[in-house]
């Protein structure tokens, strides 16, 4: 078995940020919260301190070099305290309550089985019921996969809010609640890297070799086809079970266990390179166009409407494509998002904040003689695009987006055809003149700065950038230092 598993006696309560490779997150401020879990065995100092202690007593330098994207990671635990914390994220007695909050099939949660190898979806039609989802699980042995739970359960809307920004990607969740002697899902593997907390009962896993590495998609896989299992794994209250995506995986509740809860963590659906340059590519082209004469020429006559394309225009394009490479690599030309880092911003978890009050404009108003610094800077990114509200097409501006206001009820719920059962985020911000774009850089890696010390002339457009973050809640005033 290749994977790596550990026992634990006992995990730790809260360890230092140590590795080298993530000291961005080792001296982050702690984000301000207004209802703190104390009993937590996780430490939710900063983004990296959660990651950390979820996966102690792996160190995060050691996962991402071993385990990342390559192979599974299998921690067994014997710590009663995590285990009983597994437990209060989500349990089967939860439900009765939850489906007091117009529950609807489909939408937030799915009732299913496997039968012979095959899913059989066995939800029904509107609302759900407490009284027929337990008469399902208790008599037709049906699992019950809950969508997004961190819509309702604060403690999971605090692991993922920090989870997000630990990964700069969106994490959602699902939990899976299985009666014992029952399956509810034949093998497939997920487009996600995913990451299995066991919190009630046990639960029986067996991962097979990727016949998709790194996998673009969800597919069901034939189990005659997988093979024998690489890993055959039982999960218990406490443990955590890591897998990438690609990984093909099927999972049951032993016969001797009354049921089985385990949550399912998954990020980095759609974050690959290969993602990453389909969105940086055409502004990067478009930016280039403007120095490079012998792009914007036009193709041979008759391109279009010949039937393959010859090896003239294949050398010819290769040409451009190598000159677009030594510029990108020079550095001398900003790479631009167009879409990644508006879709993160606007669709991932607000702050952990339950005082709607905490993210209005805090203190004070900023003066010319004030020091100010950033708030919430794990929700706060700057990008540049075409200027909006002007006609020429090569006028920049820059655009501070942000998450504060992001609505948890409706975190990764995707699209739906009724707009009001799933609202879209728009993005929130505030655009400022491409002049703006070096004292917005200050401010973002300064903890203080003084206002009058903004690379921005003259004063009056300092005040008007320090206002306009403050007013929008993204800025305040800093104590005055100690003499």
């Amino acid at each position: 078995m290749s994977t790596r598993c550990l026992c634990l006696a006992d995990m730790p309560r809260k360890r230092g940020s140590s590795s080298p490779t993530h000291t961005e997150y080792e001296n982050a401020a702690p984000a301000k919260h207004s209802k703190v879990v104390s009993s937590s065995p996780l430490n939710f100092d900063t983004p990296f301190s959660l990651f950390e202690s979820l996966i102690s007593p792996v160190g995060v330098e050691e996962f991402f070099k071993e385990y990342w994207e390559k192979k599974p990671l299998f921690l067994q635990r014997s710590d009663q305290a995590l285990a009983s914390y597994y437990q209060s994220l989500f349990q089967l007695s939860d439900l009765k309550e939850l489906c007091s909050h117009h529950l609807e099939y489909c939408r937030d949660l799915n009732v299913c089985r496997c039968v012979n190898g095959k899913k059989k979806v066995m939800n029904k039609e509107g609302r759900v019921g407490y009284n027929n989802l337990k008469k399902d699980f208790d008599q037709r042995k049906a699992t019950i996969q809950f969508h997004q739970p961190q819509r309702f359960k604060d403690e999971l809307w605090r692991i993922q809010e920090r989870l997000e920004s630990f990964f700069g990607a969106l994490v959602g969740s699902n939990v899976y609640i299985t009666p014992k002697a029952s399956q509810g899902l034949p093998p497939h593997y997920d487009d996600v890297e995913v990451f299995i907390l066991q919190l009630e009962g046990e639960k029986h896993w067996r991962l097979y070799s990727p016949t998709v590495p790194l996998a673009r998609e969800y597919s069901l896989e034939p189990e005659d086809k997988i093979g024998s299992p690489t890993h055959d794994i039982i999960l218990k209250a406490g443990d955590l079970l890591y897998f990438p995506r690609g990984t093909i995986h099927q999972a049951d509740t032993p016969a001797e266990v009354d049921h089985s809860t385990h949550l399912t963590l998954s990020t980095y659906q759609n974050m690959s390179w290969a993602d990453y340059l389909l969105d940086i590519f055409p502004g990067f082209l478009f930016d280039s166009l403007k120095c490079d004469v012998s792009m914007r020429a036009g193709m041979p006559r008759k391109l279009l409407t010949t039937a393959r394309v010859g090896p003239e225009v294949s050398a010819q394009l290769s040409t451009f494509l190598r000159s677009l490479a030594d510029k990108m690599e020079s550095g001398d030309q900003e790479l631009r998002n167009a879409d990644m880092k508006r879709d993160f911003v606007s669709n991932r978890l607000p702050p952990y904040i339950h005082d709607s009050t905490d993210i209005m404009p805090a203190g004070k108003m900023p003066t010319l003689e004030d020091s100010v610094c950033m708030r919430f800077k794990d929700h706060v990114l700057i990008t540049v695009q075409p200027a909006v509200d002007t006609d020429e097409a090569t006028q920049m501006e820059v655009f501070v987006v942000h998450s504060l206001r992001n609505k948890r009820e409706i975190h990764m719920m995707g699209e739906s055809e009724d707009e009001e059962d799933c609202p879209s985020q728009e993005v929130q911000g505030v655009r400022f003149p491409f002049s703006h774009l070096p004292a917005l850089r200050q401010l973002e890696s300064s903890e203080r700065l003084p206002v009058g010390s903004l690379q921005l002339e003259p004063d009056s457009a300092r005040l008007g950038l320090v206002l306009a973050l403050w007013t929008e809640g993204l800025m305040e005033v800093c104590p005055p230092t100690e003499q």
